[in-house]
């Protein structure tokens, strides 16, 4: 009878972590309902997010009521979608209890404070953008491509969704990210002639973890150029690196 009874208590544990795990909501409808109201052509709504700010307050409470076991369960796109969304939605929350602002370089008294400063919950303990970036994404998981999906509300980030990033279609919405980005020419273009090739410093900063991929930054960007692009590319093209623009990725007023 004992055993009986803790192989049930046991089989309803886990059940119920089972339950909770599969009720969290992999679409992040949520947080796409926001981005759909907010976002127009990429550029952000930040004094009407600030007025009503309770639908981002609700996802941001359901990213936080998800623990380190149910996350570990999950498989990687799911991770990654989970880790991008939080990312981008905490830097709307930040932008917004700091606004009005003209760059997100402007919160916080010393360089990159924005970054560093531990102001979200993940797994009941108090994290920072940078930790999400840097000490998880960047370390876990060999995708470069999250820095075409990661915002950090400066215009001369890659554009941000007015959809969320979600585990299903994850691979097809970072690639037509990064065409995008590599198709916006004040921040990447490709100069022939001079067999010289302008890239975003994004690529600068990052070059590792694109070489890692694919052995060197032009070896990365041909898979997302146009063919006629790419063909024209080889590993003697000089990189040069535009300015990137910290303005706020605000809709003009």
């Amino acid at each position: 009878m004992t055993r009986l009874i803790l192989t049930l208590a046991l089989s309803a544990v886990v059940t119920a972590n089972t339950t909770f795990s599969a009720s969290f909501d992999h679409s992040h409808s949520a947080f796409t309902q926001v981005l759909k109201t907010r976002v127009v052509k990429n550029l952000v709504d930040y004094p009407g997010l600030k007025r009503s700010p309770s639908r981002l307050e609700a996802y941001l409470s359901s990213l936080a009521a998800v623990t380190e076991r149910d996350f570990k369960q999950w498989n990687q796109d799911q991770q990654i979608a989970y880790l991008v969304n939080l990312y981008n939605a905490q830097t709307l929350k930040l932008i917004i209890d700091n606004y009005p602002l003209a760059s997100i370089k402007k919160i916080g008294w010393l360089p990159g404070a924005a970054w560093r400063k531990k102001f979200f919950p993940l797994f009941k303990e108090n994290i920072s953008l940078d930790h999400i970036e840097h000490e998880i994404l960047r370390k876990k998981y060999n995708v470069p491509e999250i820095h075409f999906a990661l915002v950090c509300a400066a215009k001369g980030c890659p554009p941000l969704l007015d959809q969320a990033y979600r585990a299903d279609r994850l691979g097809k919405q970072l690639a037509s990210q990064g065409k995008k980005f590599l198709a916006n020419p004040t921040k990447n273009r490709i100069d022939v002639a001079n067999r010289k090739v302008r890239l975003s410093p994004i690529f600068k900063w990052f070059a590792e973890d694109f070489e890692k991929k694919s052995g060197s930054v032009i070896g990365f960007i041909q898979d997302y150029l146009p063919t006629a692009e790419s063909k024209k590319l080889s590993p003697g093209f000089r990189i040069e690196y535009t300015e990137y623009d910290w303005s706020l990725n605000d809709q003009p007023k």
